[in-house]
């Protein structure tokens, strides 16, 4: 079965649940993570407990190139493979009737690790990208990763990854993407599965654009919530300009452009009242001030979708704020969908730094 097919990786730590066994491979659905170059290095599990670094070719021919060698790769892929647990495409209560979409990576070791829960940005969805790739790094780490769609981001449950019910998408407002993301917390403090394997203590959020703001604003209303993390996050919610709010009040809408896909997406009038109603809760700025907790700012100098003052702007209102400056870094780190390895340096650079703020 494993035939020619090896790891494209420098280090086998990072990408140890990747597409050799046929479940993952369907699970995680991102056959780029296997090559047949014998020659790049890698680090293998050798007797006691240590490590070895060669590369393929030199493990093969040690092994007198027969069929131990491919018993012994097999061995230990296997053995990772069952100690890391994936809940895919999980279904919870969302806000308003529409279900949630969540995936939840973390060793099955039975050791209370720290619970993080990422939120998507606008246009975004829980499978972007790297987000895979990320969910399992941290988890590999030691931390429980969930990522979620939130129920009215307009991805349906019979296809997560496309934005097939603009009717949803139109109809969200940030005060139903708090409410599923509350609903997401409960569900991971309450939930069977990870009973044996969570610390409710340690609960931490990370977010990114949008998603950034909604974590900030929940990290300041959530006691239980005790480190957050954010990745080129918006500072403030209003972002609209008195231009197109005299015409979205006229039409009931107007349309944002997805570059990628080419949709034009509706936003009802209803999401500007709901900002206007809910002026306080939705006040950034305030929730950064209530913050008591550990916070790292993250925002790359060159983002053209959220410039990197609002990350100054974050920083100055933090009483426990860290800002991490990625030079030339844009909204996404360097990363696009969909994803191909190798992972860009500032994307690598971004996630290591953010695995170990939520080690300190």
């Amino acid at each position: 079965m494993l035939k020619s097919n090896f790891l494209q990786a420098d280090d086998l730590s990072a990408t140890r649940t990747a597409k050799i066994i046929s479940p993952l491979a369907n699970a995680f659905e991102e056959k780029r993570f296997l090559t047949q170059n014998f020659k790049r290095p890698a680090h293998i599990v050798c007797s006691r407990g240590r490590h070895r670094v060669c590369s393929f070719r030199q493990l093969y021919e040690s092994h007198g190139g027969n069929a131990k060698f491919y018993l012994t790769i097999f061995v230990q892929l296997f053995s990772i493979f069952v100690i890391m647990k994936l809940i895919k495409d999980l279904q919870i209560a969302g806000s308003k009737d529409k279900p949630i979409l969540l995936d939840c990576f973390y060793k099955d070791d039975g050791t209370a690790k720290p619970i993080i829960i990422f939120s998507h940005g606008f246009k975004g969805f829980k499978d972007w990208g790297h987000f895979n790739y990320m969910a399992q790094q941290f988890a590999e780490t030691g931390f429980i990763f969930i990522k979620f769609n939130f129920s009215h981001n307009g991805t349906t449950v019979s296809d997560p990854q496309n934005f097939g019910d603009l009717e949803a998408f139109g109809n969200n407002n940030y005060i139903i993407e708090l409410d599923d993301l509350k609903k997401v917390m409960d569900w991971s403090l309450s939930s069977v599965e990870l009973k044996n394997e969570s610390d409710a203590n340690k609960l931490y959020l990370l977010g990114h654009s949008r998603g950034g703001g909604i974590t900030i604003l929940k990290a300041g209303e959530d006691p239980r919530v005790k480190k957050v993390a954010t990745w080129a996050s918006v500072s403030q919610m209003d972002r609209n300009k008195p231009l197109t709010v005299e015409t979205w009040k006229r039409d009931g809408v107007v349309y944002a452009k997805n570059a990628r896909t080419k949709q034009n997406m509706p936003l009802y009038y209803q999401f500007y009242e709901t900002i206007l109603a809910n002026k306080e809760r939705l006040n950034i700025n305030h929730a950064v001030k209530r913050l008591s907790i550990p916070f790292l700012i993250v925002h790359g100098t060159a983002d053209t979708a959220v410039k990197y003052h609002d990350a100054e702007e974050l920083l100055h209102s933090a009483k426990h704020g860290e800002l991490l400056k990625i030079e030339n870094g844009d909204h996404t780190f360097g990363v696009k969908h969909p994803f191909a390895l190798p992972l860009p340096d500032m994307a690598k650079e971004v996630i290591e730094k953010t695995i170990s703020f939520f080690l300190q």
